[in-house]
């Protein structure tokens, strides 16, 4: 299986600048193992899209997977408290 690229949208540097520092290598390290395996046995599909969501703590990391690009595209990191109202 191919390592898919990991992808960012700008608003995603903002989200960590939130964070606090000693939850941000975690949160790197599982945003990074995504690229091996696409979808974990702990993430969840949002709607109808081909979006997920994983959980690393308190934080959510949402995620979109292009296949025919072989590209996941960060959407969101955030606390669980806010997450969902961002989207």
């Amino acid at each position: 299986m191919e390592r898919y690229k990991i992808t960012f949208k700008r608003s995603v540097k903002k989200d960590l600048r939130r964070i606090a520092n000693q939850d941000i290598p975690p949160i790197l390290k599982r945003i990074d193992a995504l690229a091996v395996e696409l979808r974990p046995p702990a993430c969840k599909k949002l709607g109808s899209k081909e979006v997920y969501r994983v959980r690393q703590g308190n934080y959510r990391i949402i995620y979109e997977i292009f296949d025919d690009k072989l590209v996941i595209l960060i959407v969101i990191v955030a606390n669980r408290s806010i997450v969902y109202r961002k989207q």
